[in-house]
């Protein structure tokens, strides 16, 4: 129960990696807050699920581009629990589009839901663990596009090393308020974003070949290290870190 006592808001948290860390956060203790921007059978899903083992959570719909929004799924989060201990940025989208007719509206959405969301989300956490007084721990979900490109991904992989940055400036802006921030940069993870490009069994293949443990992650893969960088049992002194999640991908450079 590394995180008993421990309220946990999630962002993007109605199906995958999102989802995954939600119900992990539960099961090791955390009252847990998801939001979602679409699917409210899935979020409600996820809300079961832990209500099910005897978790409590609640799920709450919102477009994490909208600065309004975040502002508002905190506020639920203390009205709930009375306050936020762990917060959880996951949402983001990535459209595979070529670089050379990108539309301006995928550039600009995925901007604006991965990078300017996870701004105004990071932000409204931040004040909100100011205020209480007692710490924290803020993780975002950055990716090993981060460190890499893709040839389809000349718009999303800008928003992940976005992400990283924020999270390494976040700790150094609220080391003195006892507030760690840290990022995980997970690999190529099996998810709703990836399952039509992962369909292609050649690619599949190649991929699952590129990762020394020979498989391609699962959701419940990130759960573990988000809940070990949550921990201040585990992680008190863990601020402005990266830890990948990839298998091995990353230095497979043979």
């Amino acid at each position: 129960m590394l995180l008993k006592d421990k309220v946990l808001l999630v962002t993007g948290a109605s199906k995958g990696i999102g989802a995954a860390i939600a119900v992990g956060a539960a099961r090791q203790g955390a009252k847990v807050g998801i939001n979602y921007g679409g699917d409210s059978a899935a979020a409600e899903k996820v809300v079961a699920e832990i209500k099910g083992f005897g978790g409590d959570a609640f799920a709450q719909k919102g477009d994490v581009s909208d600065p309004a929004v975040a502002q508002a799924f905190i506020a639920a989060g203390v009205e709930a629990y009375g306050k936020v201990d762990v917060f959880v940025n996951n949402a983001g989208i990535c459209p595979f589009h070529s670089l050379l007719d990108m539309p301006v509206d995928v550039v600009d959405r995925t901007i604006k839901v991965n990078l300017n969301g996870a701004y105004y989300m990071v932000q409204a956490a931040a004040q909100q663990m100011v205020k209480q007084g007692h710490g924290g721990s803020i993780i975002a979900v950055s990716s090993i596009s981060a460190l890499v490109g893709g040839e389809y991904q000349t718009h999303y992989t800008p928003t992940k090393a976005g992400v990283l940055s924020l999270m390494q400036s976040t700790a150094i802006a609220l080391g003195k308020h006892g507030i760690r921030a840290n990022a995980v940069l997970p690999g190529t993870i099996l998810t709703d974003i990836n399952k039509d490009d992962l369909a292609d069994v050649e690619k599949r293949t190649y991929m699952e070949k590129r990762v020394p443990l020979g498989r391609l992650g699962a959701p419940e893969d990130l759960a573990g290290p988000v809940i070990f960088l949550a921990s201040d049992e585990l992680a008190g002194y863990v601020t402005g870190a990266s830890l990948l999640v990839d298998g091995g991908m990353f230095v497979n450079l043979q």
